[in-house]
Formats: structure tokens, sequence, C-alpha cells
């Protein structure tokens, strides 16, 4: 199954982890990623609020995506991801939306953030 197949069609939990410049790490609840060019699963973006994690991918561009399906298998998938490029346009961004963001993820600005994916694992274990 392509990868962005498999985030258009799993459910479960994402958590993106980012660093700042001086290595200060941060985790962050995150919805899957997006997956907006068809056939393209080289890269992928995040929809972004102004807070710990931006400031962290605009001061060091690498980041590590991690992904727990729904369910008992301790399945998922690990994302190694690299800072491309970001976008402000908040139509955009509305349109890609699968769900609705908590209160609390709606105050203040929002980006739509690029990544290149260098790396796929398993949830568990190495490939």
């Amino acid at each position: 199954m392509k990868l962005s197949e498999y985030f258009e069609q799993t459910k479960g939990l994402g958590v993106l982890a980012t660093a700042d410049a001086e290595g200060k790490v941060n985790v962050a609840i995150y919805a899957r990623p997006h997956f907006l060019r068809q056939g393209d699963d080289s890269s992928c973006a995040l929809i972004m609020s102004d807070r710990a994690s931006h400031d962290n991918v605009q001061a060091n561009p690498h980041a590590a995506y991690l992904f727990v399906e729904e369910g008992e298998d301790h399945a998922g998938k690990r994302l190694t991801l690299t800072l491309v490029g970001e976008e402000t346009d908040i139509e955009k961004i509305q349109s890609i939306r699968r769900r609705s963001a908590p209160p609390v993820s709606e105050e203040g600005p929002k980006y739509l953030v690029h990544f290149r994916i260098d790396a796929v694992r398993p949830l568990l274990g190495a490939e």
C-alpha cells in the first residue's frame, strides 16, 4: 500500500517530535500528514499553528513523526522528515483538513508546512 493511501485510510494517533537550534525537544499530538501531489509519497505536509513545533522547524528543519494505529496490534509508522517549505493560504489549509481542530488549535496563524520524507520505518523494530 502506498504511504499516501495508508494515511488516508488508517485511523490512529500522530505525534510530531521537533528540536530547536540548541537541541531542546518538543513533542506534540498531530493529525495524519497530507499528501498533496498525486502519486508522490516522497513528501507530505502538516497543518501547524504558531507554536513550539513550528518555531522549532524554522530553527532546525529536522523532525520525526510517529503514528500509532488504532487497535492493540502496536502497528504504525515512523517518518523522518526535513522541512522544505511552508505556505499560509488559509483557504487551502481549510480545504485539506479532514476534521475540525480542537478550539485550542484554532488560535493564531496557521501554516501548511511541507516536508521531504527521508525515511519510513515500522512503529516497532527496524526495516
